[in-house]
């Protein structure tokens, strides 16, 4: 019997290794070729310009090279960023149907919906500089449109009031530029902001005036909005009707008292306070005080003994 020498055994070892690392380095080249061609097949394409973008029927300049740029980047923006554009989706079956309504009886276009969707996404939110709501009103701009704001009540909460207070803004907006564009674009400045602006530049459109970089990227966004939820399976998001948030059907009772506690009142009429909170965003405090005996139009669900939503009256 042969015994092999310390230095073949050595050579025999190192050759085996060399052939585990060659066929280890060609398996993950193969696994990367593949993750390649996965890639490659699943590539992420630039999203295309509408046509003829509008706003409220008032046209974009799509020959100007500035403007093409600008709406690109917020579709690119909106269509990509899927988790938050489907939420969107879902939500504007609860809430689009009350603020068009309110929207068409106040001789508003209707495209003013999706201001609401980029202000605050279809949400109850605060922004860091205390704009509230839907319509992301200041505090003062809503006392001053005859919304209540204290402790016990915010109707920057209230979808039908807030969106109201929000249409008033926009009416005299488009009496004072005579241009939903600039209507819209002061919603995000001020009026008094956008008139300097004009004057100083000497312009009279939205697109051709240098703005702060919020507002500049405004209307942009809201009109890529508008194309991505008018057209959501030409852009990648497949709906169907259940996948949309539906409507809060409810009826409504008077109170014109206070309320010890809303819990109790919640209880009293077989609904939770979370149900009851859900309902009315707008009361914030757990009672109500009422010292001028101001009458409240509380929204209860409308249900029956089993707890199914049975639709409204809509009286």
């Amino acid at each position: 019997m042969k015994f092999q020498s310390p230095l073949s055994t050595l050579l025999i070892g190192m050759a085996f290794i060399g052939l585990v690392v060659i066929a280890a380095v060609t398996s993950q080249r193969e696994s990367a070729e593949q993750q390649l061609a996965v890639s490659i097949d699943n590539a992420t394409r630039l999203v295309p310009l509408p046509s003829h973008p509008d706003f409220a029927g008032e046209a974009l300049p799509m020959d100007d090279m500035e403007v093409r740029e600008r709406l690109s980047k917020e579709l690119q923006v909106n269509t990509y960023w899927q988790s938050n554009t489907l939420q969107l989706l879902q939500r504007s079956g609860r809430y689009f149907p009350v603020i068009e309504s309110i929207l068409r009886r106040k001789g508003i276009p209707e495209d003013f919906k999706y201001l609401a969707v980029a202000e605050s996404g279809l949400d109850w939110v605060v922004s860091p500089a205390g704009a509230t709501g839907m319509w992301q009103i200041m505090k003062a701009t809503a006392q001053e449109s005859g919304l209540e704001v204290n402790a016990d009540v915010d109707e920057r909460y209230h979808l039908i009031k807030s969106t109201e207070a929000a249409c008033d803004y926009l009416l005299a907006a488009h009496e004072r530029f005579d241009s939903w564009t600039l209507a819209a674009a002061s919603y995000n400045m001020g009026k008094a902001g956008l008139a300097r602006q004009l004057s100083r530049q000497g312009e009279d459109s939205y697109y051709d005036l240098t703005l702060n970089a919020e507002t500049k990227r405004y209307v942009f966004r809201i009109v890529a909005l508008k194309t991505i939820m008018q057209r959501a399976k030409d852009y990648g998001f497949i709906m169907t009707a259940d996948d949309y948030w539906l409507p809060l059907e409810q009826r409504h009772v008077t109170m014109d008292s206070a309320v010890v506690q809303w819990s109790g009142f919640a209880h009293d009429h077989g609904i939770s306070y979370k149900t009851l909170k859900r309902f009315n965003p707008w009361l914030r405090s757990a009672d109500l005080s009422n010292p001028l005996k101001r009458a409240y139009e509380i929204a209860i669900p409308m249900t029956d003994n089993q707890g199914e939503q049975l639709p409204a009256d809509h009286d």
